[in-house]
């Protein structure tokens, strides 16, 4: 039985990784929850892989043998908007992340820390969920904050400024950056499910991002929302 996303049609997953005992072991795993997946080991492969079609998630590792994953996940933000991008890898800098979020990472694991449940991890993601690790989501945080890594008293956060975005706008914006679902947005707000995505939408187009961990990563650099 294949997973299915919300158009009744099979979730389709294009997995980037060049480590192939990795991949095989993804790829198995993905599979046997009824996925549809096609692998790639380079830039190269990647590419080739998305000229046949968008798949609805991509998995990406960042080291390639002949580039960068940011390469592909800005690439394939660009081309196709609607995939979940998600990235799974041993760089954990502060530079990597942040660099994959700004092009449009819509997740980031560590394989050190990878859950052992991919197919549910997945499954997250297409839910509307932003599956991080928890190392990357602190320090994130405490970047957003505007602290120094040892600093004991942390410098007080930017003044609050709501002007740009609705208060319907900041409740669903609090709503992303808690990780929920548009369901579950949707649900504690009294709102239908066919609303969420259009107030979404306008968030996106007011702060100037694409993806939902720009967004909450642009709202708190603005004030708009403390975490």
């Amino acid at each position: 039985m294949s997973e299915q996303g919300e158009t009744g049609e099979a979730i389709t997953i294009l997995l980037v990784e060049d480590d192939a005992p990795t991949c095989w072991r993804l790829q198995d795993a993905l599979v046997k929850a009824g996925y549809e997946v096609r692998s790639a080991g380079t830039l190269g492969e990647a590419r080739s892989a998305l000229s046949d079609g968008a798949p609805r998630v991509l998995l990406t590792d960042l080291r390639l043998p002949d580039g960068h994953g940011v390469e592909l996940i800005r690439e394939t933000r660009q081309r196709f908007p609607d995939t979940e991008i998600m990235v799974i890898s041993a760089l954990g800098d502060e530079e990597s992340v942040i660099s994959a979020i700004t092009v449009g990472a819509t997740g980031y694991l560590l394989k050190d820390a990878f859950p052992t449940d991919i197919a549910t991890t997945v499954r997250d993601l297409v839910a509307g969920h932003s599956p991080i690790s928890a190392s990357i989501a602190r320090f994130i945080v405490r970047r957003t904050q505007g602290a120094a890594p040892n600093s004991a008293e942390p410098p007080p956060g930017p003044a609050l400024n709501t002007a740009r975005l609705t208060p319907r706008e900041i409740d669903i914006l609090w709503g992303i950056a808690k990780g929920f679902s548009y369901a579950e947005i949707a649900s504690h707000l009294g709102l239908s499910r066919q609303t969420v995505p259009g107030h979404i939408k306008n968030i996106y187009r007011k702060l100037e991002v694409h993806t939902r961990s720009e967004a909450v990563f642009e709202a708190v650099q603005q004030g708009l929302i403390k975490l």
